[in-house]
């Protein structure tokens, strides 16, 4: 028979195991409570085609979510996402407009170009034996101190007509083309994740390295391939956002680093690595994007939406420590 303490009562440890089983359902109730939210914050917000087109605003955070999930999942942390978008931005300007590069060249080159970041972020981890966190802290500024020497503070502009304007683009008059991106990657990283050996190979690296290693699971170069992922995201959302917003600039996604680790930590990701679902981290994207997009339609500050997601993110790691206990 069980038996009730006051300290731990049955229905609390019930619902504990259940959350620690299934934390996205605490991102999808945070989610209904946003869009409740951000309705009552502006009438406009309800509207349709508004809510869809607004979508294409934060799906280079989204992007940049999904890669930062495998990298979180295995114990470690890129910081310097937001500032490799900006690099690589940097980057296709100078090739294209500066050099003339074909743009059908520069895509690919900028993709590769994040790559590369991604890797370097990965040597240093697997070779060095650095702690992530040390190592992307450093290169969030080296990436953007190289963007604005490169690039200075000014905008850089004469990208092709067909290259830009990427969010215009809708499927069936409604559905932007990088929303559809998004959901296509989100199922291609979700599958690799969850029904692969490379995606269990993730998981049991963050569950436990060392056990991983005596195992003979190829931990090094796990953990670098999913810093190159998460250079491939830098190269995917620095070309989005050279095609919304039409220019190249230094500061491209600037503090955009808080955006994408409270939505994968909000999602369920465990934030010590080892636990999280894809899922949750779209569900926990679309959280930030409705209250973003609400706060913004009722002219509430960006300092103020910063303190939000700030909240956010120490709700969701508190949550998540305090779910570890009924694990």
């Amino acid at each position: 028979m069980t038996t009730k303490t006051p300290d731990s009562p049955v229905s609390v440890r019930h619902a504990g195991r259940l959350l620690a089983r299934y934390p996205e359902a605490v991102t999808f109730l945070i989610l209904i409570l946003a869009f409740v939210i951000s309705a009552n914050l502006s009438p406009y917000f309800l509207d349709l085609p508004y809510l869809f087109d607004s979508t294409s605003l934060y799906m280079e955070i989204g992007i940049l979510a999904l890669a930062m999930t495998l990298v979180i999942i295995t114990g470690n942390i890129d910081l310097s996402v937001a500032s490799g978008l900006a690099l690589v931005a940097a980057i296709a300007a100078i090739l294209h407009v500066n050099l003339g590069v074909p743009m059908i060249l520069v895509i690919p080159a900028a993709l590769l170009t994040g790559c590369l970041l991604g890797l370097f972020n990965g040597l240093l981890v697997t070779r060095l034996k650095l702690p992530s966190l040390t190592v992307t802290l450093g290169t969030l500024a080296l990436y953007r101190g190289i963007a604005q020497i490169l690039m200075g503070d000014h905008s850089v502009s004469g990208f092709p007509s067909w290259f830009l304007g990427m969010d215009a683009i809708t499927v069936g008059g409604i559905i932007p083309l990088p929303l559809i991106l998004f959901g296509i990657l989100a199922v291609a990283v979700g599958l690799l994740l969850h029904k692969t050996v490379f995606g269990r190979h993730v998981f049991a690296i963050g569950t436990n390295e060392a056990a991983a290693r005596y195992s003979g699971m190829p931990v090094d170069r796990v953990k670098l391939i999913v810093f190159i992922l998460s250079g491939l995201a830098m190269g995917i959302g620095g070309l989005l956002m050279i095609s919304r917003l039409g220019v190249a600039r230094y500061d491209f996604a600037m503090g955009n680093e808080l955006a994408v680790i409270t939505a994968v930590v909000l999602g369920g990701v465990h934030i010590f690595g080892g636990r999280g679902r894809i899922i949750g981290v779209v569900l926990a994207l679309f959280v930030i994007g409705f209250l973003r997009e609400g706060m913004g339609v009722a002219d509430i500050s960006p300092q103020s939406q910063l303190v939000v997601i700030g909240g956010l993110l120490l709700f969701s790691v508190a949550l998540g420590n305090w779910m570890r206990k009924f694990q």
